[in-house]
């Protein structure tokens, strides 16, 4: 039997835990006519542990209809926002300053962005 014949890739950033047919995941996935409540029960039950945090997540659409999923870590964004515990960032960057990380924070924020990394090391990951 063939490989499965790869249709699209829809790329989409979802709050771990808290996907929903409504926009944006039922409309990208509507359009390629996969089943959105198959994708939605997937993407909870494998992102329930880390509930809040957005997740980006690459779905394979194949022509049969069927997908996979592969998901990412948080955006880097994300990750110094909980480091420096704020809610958002400035309002006026580089005039105000909301937070600051710490190198070692900086450090554990590269080491959890290592897999997405096209970097040799964790030094040239924190670049």
């Amino acid at each position: 039997m063939g490989r499965k014949k790869l249709m699209t890739v829809i790329k989409l950033q979802i709050p771990a835990g808290q996907a929903s047919p409504a926009p944006p995941v039922g409309p990208a996935l509507g359009q390629h006519s996969v089943n959105i409540m198959d994708f939605v029960k997937a993407y909870n039950d494998a992102t329930a542990s880390q509930a809040g945090t957005i997740i980006p997540v690459e779905i394979s659409v194949y022509e049969d209809r069927t997908f996979t999923f592969v998901t990412k870590t948080p955006p880097a964004a994300v990750l110094l926002r909980q480091a420096a515990k704020i809610e958002k960032g400035s309002a006026e960057p580089h005039k105000i300053k909301v937070g600051s990380v710490t190198r070692d924070q900086v450090r554990d924020i590269a080491e959890t962005k290592m897999r997405d990394l096209n970097a040799n090391d964790i030094d040239a990951a924190m670049l």
